[in-house]
């Protein structure tokens, strides 16, 4: 509870917005009345610190000798002191004062805040009424209550002014402080440096010249050295001094932050020469020689500090160089041809200048003796000087022994200035060339055995022996076999280092033969054109070079790509192999002229990674291989559908082209009015009469006896019944296609709604044959056979995911590039090994396009009716029709 001495009294009790306002003016002018106290002592202290901070930034501290600053320094506290002691005096405001102060300062008479504490001197109603009256008056006043600002009145303590002395000495001595002989605040605090003389006479030419690798332009050093703040440069930037006139022998200084001084010595080629001469004119003549030459003064910036020559000093802030930072992009994978695939991120201050993988085998033999050095990786770079920089490098590191074994990579980064970065090392097993022939496999792992570990050639000289145990049942090639003995005989007789390194190649070039054949030997051409090129670009060969080496690359490019056509043109289709990516021939030529353009222009870091990205391209073609073992077993049965859906196809589109054809030459009779034709035909209806009425050809010549079929002699009641008779081979295709749908069915597979829409075309088309109608039949065929590709495109899809999910995506988890939907790696259609569905290239003529093609023809017919008057031209049209 309020003490009844803290009670509201007087116009304050019923108004309350009233006393919280005189509250906070009571409040405002305590807080004037107290600064109004402190100010008046507080002038002594800021003059004792003005004058400290004069003397300071006037250099006295460091002109004076040690005792005399310690001196001063003492006097100056002992002077801040003495000033603290009037704070003593300073005491809080009462609210008396605060509410004399509020009512002297706004002219208020009558006391109108402090009549409102009052109380009347006579209690009788009438004086207590007119008080209160009073009191509401007064109360009315205060709202316009203004404290003001303080009023110290330092005039009254400072009568002569000498307060503006040390504000005008503060100001002056600022100024000074920023020129090259001002002093500092910490001068008093430390010893005074020592005195150096500057010499007007001396020169002092000085600059600092970043690394090239960092792109900043050289920082020239002011003559006076008149830079406050200390300078960034990058670290191991290049110092240089150049002193001349007066005395060269200038001594030049570097003060490392720790306070080691460091003298840069002279560069050599920039000291006088001193010839032999006789004593008294070498005296006279050194003077001279040291006053004309200038000298250099260089050295390597690598930590913070300052340069003092000649009086003069200009300090460095070294912006350290972080090493670089490298690291996995996704996890290193094989391609479809086995080479090694790795994605990475590189990072650095001013661009990483080489990067490579570090592979090592996880276990190793300390004894083991290998042939070949570990394999080397470099990683491309998408630009030199890369700061933050991502990529994928593809390497074909197959033919090293260490291939199929467990190794760690670790990429690592190099920055200009020789510093590394590594990243965490990747365990996996290293990619090996797959191989299909067993006996090729058998080879290559020979080769392995001895390259890993030299010692151990009596190892591999046993397989080879094994494997030639039972030539006639084991190497069906006499090639091969012959191959074999001879690479035996190089295993037994090899000795040194050469000799081995030899036969280890003799023996991998086997086993690619027995693989691939000239494929292989057109693959590693390739690669040492792709190889050369990548050297050449690195190195910044000449324009004459590049041009050989792209010519180089054209032609072993157009070999392998000859050679990978017929590997395909000779392989199986493969249903697991997908069209997502076609490479053509028009692309390859087309990168490689912008590789060479971009190399002309001088724009060798585009072409590098253009040529990164074709070497990618080609490490991902695959060539088509026959599956072998279990797999081709399981897939027998559906081979077989597909063969019979095949030959259905082929029946049926035959059946279509025989109808065709009976059906115009059906037409033909009818347009020639052949006796046996009756008016009231259906045939007749469908025929285009001539300008006048009559038939088209009717004046056409005769046909010549050569290359006329058996239906060219058939009357048209013989075509006709021919027709007839062509509904029996349409129904039992329709039989077959049924057939087909229910072996499909016991299968597990669904058959699509093309199959059972061409039956239900093949059983129309059937029964216009049966009413000797041939148009519409054929256009019956037409679509039948438009849906029996879409059902065969629909049974493919099912029989490729149903082998996915049992095998995942290929070997070792690949999607090869080889029959990219029914093309070779140039996009040109290859020849099928089995039943030709067709696919979207080739469409089946639909009605618009069979009555367009009987127009064309009506239109020959009639130009070679009009008895044309050139022999050439009457030929040529005869030839159109098949007319000798």
């Amino acid at each position: 509870m309020t003490s009844p001495s803290r009670q509201k009294k007087g116009a304050f009790a019923y108004r309350p917005s009233l006393a919280r306002l005189v509250t906070t003016k009571r409040l405002l002018a305590r807080i004037v009345l107290f600064f109004e106290q402190l100010l008046p002592p507080l002038m002594p202290v800021l003059s004792v610190i003005a004058f400290y901070l004069s003397a300071s930034w006037f250099g006295l501290f460091r002109s004076v000798p040690d005792w005399l600053r310690i001196l001063l320094l003492i006097a100056f506290a002992a002077a801040f002191l003495i000033s603290l002691l009037p704070f003593r005096t300073l005491r809080w405001p009462r609210i008396a004062e605060a509410d004399r102060m509020l009512e002297e300062r706004n002219g208020l008479p009558h006391q109108p805040v402090t009549v409102q504490e009052d109380e009347p001197a006579f209690d009788t109603p009438f004086g207590r009424a007119l008080w209160r009256e009073h009191q509401a008056r007064m109360a009315e006043k205060i709202a316009a209550l203004d404290t003001g600002l303080p009023r110290p009145d330092i005039a009254a303590h400072d009568r002569f002014a000498l307060r503006a002395v040390p504000a005008l000495l503060l100001v002056t001595a600022f100024g000074y402080s920023l020129s090259i002989n001002g002093g500092s605040i910490r001068d008093a605090l430390q010893a005074a440096p020592e005195q150096v003389v500057s010499d007007p006479a001396v020169r002092i030419d000085a600059w600092v010249t970043p690394p090239s690798y960092t792109g900043r332009a050289p920082i020239y050093l002011t003559a006076d050295g008149s830079e406050q703040a200390p300078i960034g440069i990058p670290q191991f930037s290049g110092l240089t001094v150049r002193v001349s006139g007066g005395k060269t022998a200038e001594k030049v200084v570097f003060r490392k932050a720790n306070g080691e001084a460091q003298d840069i010595a002279v560069q050599a080629d920039t000291k006088p020469q001193q010839t032999a001469a006789s004593g008294s004119e070498q005296q006279t003549a050194a003077p001279a020689s040291q006053a004309l030459v200038a000298q250099t003064h260089m050295m390597k910036l690598q930590e913070n500090g300052a340069l003092e020559v000649n009086g003069r000093r200009w300090s460095f802030d070294v912006l350290p160089d972080k090493a670089p930072e490298i690291a996995f992009d996704g996890l290193p994978k094989p391609s479809v041809n086995g080479a090694l695939e790795i994605g990475f991120t590189v990072k650095d201050d001013y661009g990483v200048q080489e990067a490579h993988a570090e592979i090592v085998p996880v276990e190793t033999d300390p004894t083991a003796t290998p042939l070949y050095p570990l394999p080397e990786y470099r990683l491309d770079i998408p630009r030199r000087n890369a700061r933050d920089a991502k990529g994928v490098t593809s390497r074909n590191l197959t033919e090293h022994p260490l291939a199929g074994k467990r190794v760690r990579i670790t990429l690592v980064a190099k920055d200009a200035a020789g510093q590394t970065g590594r990243s965490p090392p990747h365990e996996m097993v290293l990619p090996s060339r797959p191989f299909n022939e067993p006996l090729a496999a058998a080879v290559a792992e020979e080769r392995q055995v001895f390259a890993l570990d030299t010692r151990k050639m009596p190892q591999a000289i046993a397989l080879n022996e094994a494997l030639t145990i039972r030539p006639e049942e084991t190497i069906p090639k006499l090639t091969n076999y012959l191959l074999l003995e001879s690479a035996l005989t190089r295993m037994k007789l090899a000795r040194g280092e050469d000799a081995l390194k030899d036969t280890a190649q003799y023996l991998w070039e086997i086993a690619l033969g027995m693989e691939d054949g000239d494929l292989s030997l057109a693959e590693r051409k390739l690669r040492e054109a792709q190889q050369k090129l990548a050297d050449a670009l690195d190195r910044n060969a000449p324009d004459a070079e590049i041009k050989k080496l792209m010519d180089e690359l054209r032609k072993a490019m157009q070999d392998y790509m000859t050679e990978l056509a017929q590997r395909m043109q000779n392989a199986p289709m493969q249903p697991n192999q997908n069209a997502q990516n076609i490479l053509r021939q028009q692309d390859l030529e087309r990168m490689m002229d912008q590789i060479e353009n971009l190399a002309r222009s001088g724009n060798r870091d585009a072409a590098q990674q253009m040529l990164s990205e074709l070497q990618r391209m080609m490490n991902n073609l695959q060539a088509g291989r026959p599956q072998r073992g279990q797999q081709g077993q399981e897939n027998s049965e559906a081979r077989k559908q597909i063969d019979k859906l095949g030959e259905i196809l082929r029946d049926q589109q035959k059946l279509m082209e025989q109808t065709f054809r009976l059906d115009q030459q059906l037409r033909d009779r009818m347009q020639r009015g052949e006796p046996d034709m009756g008016e009231n035909d259906p045939l007749l209806d469908e025929m285009n009469p001539g300008e006048n009425g009559e038939p088209q050809d009717q004046q056409q010549g005769q046909q010549g006896k050569e290359g006329q079929q058996p239906s060219d002699q058939m009357t048209a009641e013989q075509l006709r019944e021919a027709l007839k008779q062509l509904r029996a081979q349409q129904d039992a295709l329709g039989k077959q296609l049924g057939e087909l749908q229910k072996s499909l069915g016991e299968m597990g597979m669904k058959p699509g709604p093309g199959f059972g829409q061409a039956q239900r075309e093949m059983e129309g088309a059937g029964r216009e044959l049966g009413q000797g109608r041939g148009q519409p039949a054929v256009e019956g065929q037409g679509r039948a056979l438009e849906a029996l590709r879409q059902g065969a495109r629909d049974m493919m899809n099912q029989m490729m995911q149903a082998q996915q999910g049992q095998q995942g995506q290929g070997p070792n988890g690949q999607v090869g590039q080889g029959d990219q939907n029914g093309r070779d790696p140039l996009g040109r259609p290859r020849r099928p090994q089995g039943p030709e569905f067709g696919d979207n290239s080739v469409k089946v003529p639909d009605e618009i396009d069979v009555q367009r093609a009987r127009e064309i023809l009506d239109a020959i017919r009639e130009k070679l009716g009009n008895n044309p008057p050139q022999e050439m031209e009457r030929r040529y049209l005869e030839r159109l029709l098949d007319i000798q």
